[in-house]
């Protein structure tokens, strides 16, 4: 008998998964398909970051050498791209406070699906069109000279450890949109800590120019690791503890954040 309801519990946990991945599908999906009906937040979304490729590239790429580095263009990229795939995911906060205020999550919390999927379909989404805007700003980043000095499968790698990064960081934006009373609120919010994070890193020079505290700061962030792994995979030198170190903290956002924003999204009302 013990025997027995064991089986049948392993059972419902099946089902119960195959539920969450079914109606998370369905949650992606329907997001995915306003994208047609507005091509304007696409297409604002694919600017921000081919605008920072050219930028830096044309306007810095003359004054900037780096030890090691030739071309500007083969340090810089890697870091756009990490930056680029991280403003990305604001995305969410915005997106799920507009659901807040329309008082949509009351109405997918009425419904017999899986709560967490609305947030799992949310962050999939986000996801998806990062990979669009991706691959908008690469093509860029070739037209102007970027090329792939490693293996095509350590680029891939290098992509994949950025998208990962990425969505790591769409839970804790939905944290972020699950807490703040206003769409705007959660625009500010979503996106103020974002700079930082990115300037005081690897991502566009060298951190063994910033003063002493400063560098401490920027070599222990986990975007300077994120960068450091894209940046050794894309050109073909040396990884050291770049991937597995990003790889840990994008594992640690999911786990920690998806939890508490799912965890907020059982006690949030509109």
């Amino acid at each position: 008998m013990a025997i027995a309801r064991s089986t049948a519990a392993i059972g419902d946990d099946v089902i119960g998964l195959r539920n969450v991945i079914t109606d998370s599908m369905t949650e992606a999906g329907r997001h995915l398909r306003i994208l047609p009906r507005n091509v304007e937040l696409l297409i604002f979304a694919t600017i921000q970051p081919v605008m920072f490729v050219l930028l830096f590239s044309y306007i810095f790429g003359g004054s900037i050498q780096i030890p090691g580095y030739d071309d500007y263009d083969q340090y810089l990229m890697p870091g756009i791209f990490a930056q680029s795939v991280v403003f990305g995911s604001a995305f969410t906060s915005i997106g799920i406070a507009e659901d807040l205020s329309k008082g949509l999550i009351d109405r997918l919390r009425s419904l017999p699906i899986a709560q967490s999927s609305v947030l799992i379909g949310r962050t999939i989404s986000d996801l998806l069109r990062n990979i669009i805007t991706f691959v908008i700003m690469l093509v860029v980043a070739f037209l102007i000279g970027f090329r792939f000095e490693g293996s095509l499968w350590a680029a891939l790698l290098a992509t994949l450890l950025l998208l990962f990064f990425s969505y790591g960081l769409s839970w804790v934006q939905a944290l972020i949109g699950l807490s703040v009373s206003s769409v705007e609120a959660a625009n500010s919010a979503g996106f103020i800590w974002m700079f930082p994070m990115t300037f005081v890193s690897s991502a566009f020079i060298d951190t063994s120019t910033l003063p002493g505290w400063l560098q401490e700061v920027a070599d222990a962030n986990p975007f300077t690791h994120l960068t450091n792994a894209a940046r050794a995979l894309y050109n073909g030198n040396p990884v050291g503890n770049s991937v597995w170190l990003s790889l840990a903290w994008s594992v640690g956002l999911v786990a920690v954040f998806a939890t508490l924003s799912i965890r907020k999204f059982n006690e949030t009302s509109s």
